[in-house]
């Protein structure tokens, strides 16, 4: 390169409080007029502390702690930490069936909802303003469920080590068969608005190009190494929570763009409602079922009654636990303070969030609390893409390559 053209080079920040880059992701953009010759990624921006924190705490609080990590599928975070406890506890297998069905139902809802914003922010970020009015709007619909069956929008904590806080509430079937009508009339929206608009494919297709072996080389996996044609969705190829058992395809796309990213997302909302429907038709014959395991070592009080004033325990439910014997009263109180025992060993069980493969390695030392709990988060491995997909492009399409990609920053930097 020579001196003239090197002048003429300017680096540009864009973020981290930039509103294209899904949160606080900082890029540092080298540009020639308008061409970006070098994109890289500079992360860090929210530093949480998660998977520090949860070194202080027991097995069950370390859920409310990594379900804040991508804040937008708190059920997958919760999930896979969840199952790597349960496999050092060696009871996968005594999880009661309920709760697995449950677990299903609440991931895909979290599917859809994430999903939604993906599209609906990806819209904005082009100038779709339909497009993000309507995704919030049925993202909406998701997070009355989520409060109606765990009491919170988002930030739940509610798969535990064992199976799930609480029961369904009454009515909660009916709401989400209901949500599955609306949904199946609402979807074709999003079709009819982007599936063959000529504005919206001029934008996309061929913006943030990424092959199959682009893929496999940084690690990506996704809807980004589905858009490629090829299938890979530990949902089948390395089933948990039953998922075996569910009738459902894995949506691909052969362009390997931003496009075809994005009607891989569309398609896998309706796979989901599949899911959910055959979840809910599971879930009415297990009426009355446990949802949390037997062992009383582990299980915390799962049939939490509350007061008449909708707050705390109710009288009946405390003298229960006291009027019980001394020795009952005194084991409740160490299993909430002080948590179950893990068998020392380590565990990774991966499983398939909105954004691709996201595992934690759980290890134990034999004690009370997490010896250390590090995440393998899909939005820290898919940002890799960024500078692939981005130089010799414009600068315009940074942000279509971005938004393809669909990272959350809280995952990236727990």
């Amino acid at each position: 390169m020579d001196d003239e053209s090197a002048d003429e080079r300017i680096v540009v920040n864009m973020g981290p409080q930039h509103p294209s880059t899904h949160g606080v992701l900082r890029l540092i953009l080298e540009l020639e007029g308008e061409t970006v010759t070098e994109a890289r990624c500079g992360i860090g921006y929210l530093h949480t502390g998660i998977e520090k924190n949860m070194e202080y705490r027991s097995w069950v609080q370390g859920v409310t702690f990594c379900t804040r990590m991508d804040y937008l599928s708190p059920f997958y975070n919760e999930m896979t930490y969840v199952l790597g406890v349960e496999r050092l506890l060696d009871i996968e297998d005594q999880i009661p069936e309920k709760a697995q069905v449950m677990r299903v139902l609440l991931m895909e809802l979290n599917r859809i909802s994430s999903h939604l914003v993906c599209i609906a922010t990806g819209g904005m970020e082009i100038g779709a303003l339909t497009v993000m009015t309507i995704g919030f709007r049925e993202r909406e619909l998701v997070l009355d469920l989520f409060e109606l069956i765990t009491g919170l929008r988002m930030n739940h904590a509610f798969i535990r080590p064992g199976g799930v806080a609480q029961d369904l509430p009454p009515g909660a079937l009916d709401e989400i068969r209901s949500f599955i009508a609306l949904m199946k009339k609402r979807l074709p929206e999003y079709a009819d608005l982007c599936n063959a608009n000529p504005i919206f494919k001029a934008r996309l297709e061929g913006v943030g190009h990424l092959d199959l072996a682009g893929c496999l080389a940084l690690g990506i996996t996704g809807p980004v190494l589905r858009s490629t044609g090829y299938p890979w969705d530990l949902r089948k190829t390395q089933p948990y929570s039953g998922y075996e058992t569910y009738d459902f395809d894995v949506q691909t796309w052969d362009t390997a763009d931003s496009y075809g990213r994005f009607r891989v997302r569309l398609a896998e909302m309706w796979e989901s409602l599949k899911i959910i429907e055959q979840a809910a038709e599971r879930l009415a014959k297990l009426d009355g079922a446990p949802v949390m395991v037997a062992d009383k070592k582990i299980a915390w009080p799962s049939q939490l009654a509350i007061g008449s004033d909708g707050m705390g325990n109710s009288l009946d439910h405390i003298r229960h636990i006291m009027g019980e014997s001394m020795e009952a009263l005194i084991h409740h109180f160490k299993l909430v303070t002080e948590g179950f025992r893990v068998p020392a060993g380590q565990a990774y069980v991966p499983i398939e969030s909105p954004r691709g493969e996201l595992g934690a390695h759980v290890v134990s030392d034999g004690g009370t609390r997490p010896f250390r709990a590090h995440f393998r988060d899909p939005s820290f491995t898919n940002l890799q893409a960024t500078s692939v997909m981005s130089e010799g492009g414009m600068v315009a399409d940074v942000i279509v390559a971005i938004a393809s990609i669909d990272p959350v920053m809280g995952g990236v930097d727990r």
